[in-house]
């Protein structure tokens, strides 16, 4: 996506749209993950309250974390042309 003052095609912006949608979902399923591992154990069952203030402290705090830097990293690789110029081909000479 090197382009520098010019505009985009209709088909560059809808990848950018689809890169973008990716990035959201995959985030928000890698926080929900994080959160359930960490903070689900203090919400399913009885634990001694500061165990129980830990678990939720971590899982609150760790998963905007992990959102954001999953984001960032699909973003980031995305504008760095990591996606291959024909899809479905392996091999640059196919």
């Amino acid at each position: 996506m090197g382009h520098t003052g010019e505009r985009r095609t209709q088909s560059e912006r809808d990848a950018i749209t689809v890169e973008i949608g990716y990035a959201l979902a995959s985030a928000v399923f890698a926080a929900a993950v994080v959160f359930g591992v960490l903070a689900g154990p203090a919400l399913l069952f009885d634990l001694p309250g500061a165990v129980e203030k830990v678990l939720l402290a971590s899982g609150t705090a760790l998963a905007p974390v992990l959102f954001l830097l999953r984001v960032v990293s699909v973003l980031v690789r995305f504008r760095e042309g990591g996606q291959p110029s024909h899809p479905g081909r392996t091999g640059a000479d196919s």
